[in-house]
């Protein structure tokens, strides 16, 4: 496909990320209960399974929207895994092969799992073939079985490892409209089918995932045209964006915020354009989120618990071994990134970036390894978005609220009366107490709250010098006595 190699390939990070989304959870283990109850995502089971269990599915439906110009062409991409049973097999002492849950060679242990093979299959058509009826493909994965032995420090063959994985049919299917109005848009149809026939119908889903697709998802690209954004789409077309149906998918732009050529359709929510984080050191199989927590978490596990890790699944040997090599640098890089430090030119010691005062620290002007652009550069905020100096128009000391017609503030006496919607049993010890208001607040939503501490407490002074309040709505509190202004 006519596509920057570079912006496919961002697309294509994402998509491994999705692939592997779950596909095996902290520490690692298959003894782990959270290991037991496998792949959730992206599912399509078997026809003949999903007939007994209309819980699952065995088709996925997507719906976009494009613009396309000319000739324009279509390219789709059909990728999942599909299930490999490993077996372990022992040498007996009479020589035969025995099946067994786990085998150790030199230290080494192996065990009987369910690994994954991932599949791909593509294709490209004109858009014009897929207008009315459209047209369908299909493709085989065939199955496959492989073994490979287990031999010793002194080369004797200890047992081997039976690698199996069952025939996957699938079906796609693709079609696309015109859509009504003067902007030439089309609406694109992409419908792919698990087709697989088992030679018994599945009676649990433990059997059914072996013959099952997991982690569906497509890469669809137009070359000569463009797609449009479904969670935004321009104003002529949100009616035909929210008259798109989706089953078991989610489309978005990928790729950089320029590609507007290439979509993902995958089986969880993403924005448009979603991205790897760059500090991310590595597939955790939870790629979009807590890399640093899971690197910690997994650092501290005990060399047997990594031992059995490293014998349930090739990646998670490999996932390990990533981890207790990585370098300091690396895990500093996923403590945290200041986005405007990455943007920001460099200034003289004791100036901020873009102009700000630092407080007196010195901001490094020969940062290591890195270029700090003049043009675009994101200024450090004076004060945090979150500190009550950041907007001058609230002021908790000093805002009032109105409250069955008296303005209640700092230093009001108040009756609490907790609401039914608040859950805290605690609440019903405060009901009926006065208390003294110590500041009126507003949210980001603009939601007003009032902390107060309660009247005649021992301890609201040590409270107070620690900011700690009760919070009340409005309509939780009311107005006690005449002067609602005192000082506490």
């Amino acid at each position: 496909m006519t596509m920057d190699p570079a912006q496919l390939a961002h697309a294509r990070k994402v998509a491994d990320a999705v692939l592997y989304e779950g596909y095996l959870l902290y520490p690692y283990r298959q003894s782990s209960q959270k290991n037991q109850v496998r792949f959730q995502f992206g599912v399509l089971m078997p026809p003949a399974f999903v007939a007994a269990d209309s819980s699952e599915r065995s088709a996925s439906r997507t719906e976009c929207l494009a613009e396309p110009r000319g000739a324009a062409e279509v390219d789709i991409t059909v990728r999942f895994l599909r299930l490999q049973r490993r077996l372990v097999q022992a040498v007996t002492p009479g020589g035969g092969l025995r099946e067994t849950d786990r085998l150790e060679v030199d230290g080494t242990e192996f065990t009987s799992w369910d690994e994954a093979d991932e599949c791909e299959h593509r294709f490209r058509v004109p858009l014009a073939d897929l207008l009315g009826s459209g047209l369908q493909r299909e493709f085989r994965s065939g199955s496959a079985e492989t073994d490979e032995e287990l031999t010793d420090a002194q080369g004797h063959v200890a047992g081997r490892l039976l690698r199996h994985r069952a025939a996957v049919d699938l079906a796609v299917r693709a079609s696309a409209e015109l859509l009504p109005g003067p902007y030439g848009a089309v609406r694109l149809q992409v419908r792919a089918e698990n087709r697989t026939a088992p030679p018994a119908p599945p009676g649990t889903r433990d059997e059914a995932l072996r013959h099952a697709m997991l982690a569906v998802h497509l890469l669809i690209g137009i070359d000569g045209g463009t797609f449009l954004s479904l969670t935004d789409p321009p104003e002529w077309a949100a009616p035909a964006a929210a008259a798109c149906v989706n089953e078991g998918t989610w489309p978005v732009l990928a790729g950089p915020p320029e590609c507007r050529n290439l979509l993902l359709s995958a089986p969880v929510i993403l924005p448009d354009h979603p991205e790897i984080a760059p500090e991310s050191a590595g597939d955790l199989f939870d790629a979009t989120e807590i890399d640093e927590i899971l690197t910690l978490r997994t650092l501290a596990l005990t060399d047997t618990e990594k031992a059995e890790a490293r014998a349930t699944d090739p990646r998670a040997a490999q996932l390990i071994d990533r981890l207790d090599d990585m370098p300091p640098e690396m895990m500093d890089k996923l403590h945290g990134a200041i986005r405007y430090l990455e943007t920001a030119s460099p200034r003289p010691a004791g100036q901020g970036p873009a102009g700000t005062e630092s407080a007196g620290m010195d901001f490094p002007t020969d940062f290591p390894g890195r270029e700090f652009p003049d043009q675009g550069a994101t200024a450090r905020p004076a004060v945090p978005w979150w500190d009550p100096g950041a907007d001058s128009s609230v002021s908790p000391e000093t805002d009032r609220v109105l409250i069955a017609g008296v303005a209640v503030a700092r230093g009001s006496r108040v009756r609490m009366r907790p609401g039914s919607r608040r859950a805290d049993a605690q609440d019903l010890f405060l009901a009926g107490r006065d208390a003294v208001v110590e500041a009126v607040l507003q949210d980001v939503d603009g939601q007003v709250h009032v902390a107060v501490s309660p009247a005649s407490d021992p301890v609201a002074e040590l409270q107070r010098s620690h900011g700690r309040f009760l919070y009340f709505a409005p309509d939780e509190i009311e107005p006690v006595g005449t002067n609602q202004e005192e000082t506490p």
